[in-house]
C-alpha cells in the first residue's frame, strides 16, 4: 500500500493539489497527511489528530457509487469520519471545503456515530 501511495502522490488530481497547497501549510491547526494508507485503502487526506479521512471525488466516482459507499462503511466502522467533497467544490468554492475541514478537525469529539459518514 505504501508504494501505492506513493504513486498516488505524484499523479495528484487538480482538486488534491489545491487543498494539499492550504494543508502543507500546517497553519490550521491540525496536521494533514496525503495519501495514507488505512488497513486495504488510500485515502486522499487524513487528520490523524481527528480521525478524519477527507476524500476529494472526481467524476469516476459517479461510476462507483456503491463500492465508495462499502468503503466509507468499512471505514466508519473503524471510528473514522469521512468527509466528502467533489472537485467543483475544490475548485470553485476552496473557503466552504476549508471551513467544514476545520469544524469537524477542530472539534473536540469529530467521530459521528457508526455509518453516518458526512458529505459536504
Amino acid at each position: 500500500m505504501v508504494e501505492v501511495a506513493r504513486s498516488l502522490r505524484q499523479r495528484q488530481t487538480t482538486a488534491e493539489a489545491i487543498l494539499w497547497n492550504q494543508f502543507r501549510r500546517k497553519q490550521r491547526g491540525y496536521k494533514v497527511r496525503r495519501q495514507q494508507p488505512i488497513g486495504p485503502f488510500v485515502v486522499d487526506f487524513y487528520v490523524s489528530q481527528a480521525r478524519l479521512i477527507i476524500e476529494i471525488d472526481g467524476p469516476i466516482h459517479q461510476h462507483t457509487v456503491e463500492r465508495d459507499r462499502q468503503r466509507q462503511s468499512l471505514l466508519e466502522q473503524l471510528g473514522l469520519t469521512v468527509l466528502r467533497f467533489s472537485n467543483q467544490d475544490v475548485e470553485m468554492d476552496l473557503e466552504s471545503v476549508l471551513m467544514a475541514v476545520d469544524q469537524v478537525a477542530l472539534s473536540p469529539d469529530p467521530s459521528p456515530s457508526a455509518g453516518e459518514g458526512r458529505r459536504i
